[in-house]
C-alpha cells in the first residue's frame, strides 16, 4: 500500500511538472509569435508610409508590384519552404533569427496595407483579430476534443488557397477574392485552434525526454504556424473591416 502511494505520489509530481513546463513552453511560443508579429508590422509600417521606400516595391499610386515587389510578395512562401528543410540543421538560436528575418521580408510584402488602408481601419482589424486568434487559441488549448483529424483537411484547403489567390492575380475577379477572403479566415481559424492543441500534445510526448535543443526549436516553429495564421486572419478581416484611404 506504501509502495502505491509512492507511486501515486511520483505520478503527480510528474504531471504537475509537465504542466508548469508546459505553460513556459507555451508562454515562450506566444511570446516569439509577438516579437516576430511587432518586426512584421515595424516594417511594414516603415516602408507603407514612405512614398519614396514603397516606390521601390510598388507603384506608389496604383500600388501595383514592380518586379521587387513580385520577389517581396513571394519571397515568405519560398522562405517558409527552406526553413522546413534547413530546421534540423540549424541551432535553435539560428531558427529563431531566420524567423525574424522572415518577419521581417512578411513586413516587406504587407507595406502596401499602410498606403491602401486607413490607419484606424487597420487599428481595428488588428485588435478583432487578436482577440479572435486569443479566443481560438484558448480553445485549441483547453478542449477536450481531439482534433488532430482537422490537419489534413486544412492543409488541403490552404494549398486550394493559394492555387486560387494565384489564379486571381490575373483573373482580378472580385467574386473570387471575396470567396477566398471568406473561406480563407475559416481555415486559419481552424488551423489556430488545431496549431494550440498540437503543439499542447507535441510537449507533453516529448516533455520525458527532457531535450531541452528540441523544445526551443519547437517553440519557435510553433511561433512560426502561429504567427501566419495569424497574419492571414489579418489580411482576410483587412478585406471585409479595412477603410480604403
Amino acid at each position: 500500500m506504501a509502495e502505491y502511494q509512492t507511486i501515486r505520489t511520483a505520478g503527480t509530481v510528474r504531471t504537475a511538472e509537465i504542466d508548469v513546463g508546459l505553460r513556459a513552453h507555451m508562454n515562450k511560443v506566444y511570446g516569439v509569435m509577438s516579437a516576430g508579429l511587432m518586426v512584421t508590422f515595424l516594417v511594414a509600417w516603415a516602408i507603407g508610409s514612405n512614398d519614396a521606400l514603397l516606390g521601390i516595391f510598388r507603384d506608389p499610386i496604383t500600388l501595383r508590384p514592380n518586379i521587387l515587389g513580385w520577389v517581396a510578395m513571394f519571397a515568405p512562401l519560398g522562405m517558409i519552404f527552406m526553413m522546413g528543410a534547413a530546421v534540423r540543421k540549424m541551432s535553435a538560436a539560428g531558427v529563431r533569427t531566420f524567423f525574424y528575418v522572415f518577419s521581417a521580408v512578411m513586413g516587406l510584402s504587407l507595406a502596401y496595407v499602410f498606403a491602401a488602408f486607413t490607419g484606424i481601419s487597420i487599428a481595428q482589424t488588428f485588435l478583432v483579430t487578436a482577440i479572435a486568434f486569443a479566443g481560438l487559441s484558448l480553445w485549441g488549448y483547453t478542449t477536450k476534443k481531439d482534433i488532430s483529424g482537422w490537419g489534413s483537411f486544412l492543409i488541403m484547403g490552404v494549398i486550394g488557397l493559394i492555387v486560387a489567390s494565384v489564379i486571381n492575380i490575373f483573373l482580378g475577379s472580385p467574386a473570387i477574392m471575396f470567396a477566398v477572403s471568406i473561406i480563407g479566415l475559416l481555415i486559419f481559424a481552424g488551423l489556430t485552434a488545431y496549431d494550440t492543441q498540437r503543439l499542447k500534445t507535441e510537449y507533453v510526448a516529448h516533455a520525458s525526454h527532457g531535450d531541452e535543443e528540441w523544445l526551443d526549436k519547437s517553440a519557435t516553429m510553433g511561433a512560426v504556424g502561429l504567427y501566419i495564421n495569424f497574419i492571414n486572419m489579418f489580411q482576410f478581416l483587412l478585406a471585409f473591416m479595412g477603410g480604403q484611404e
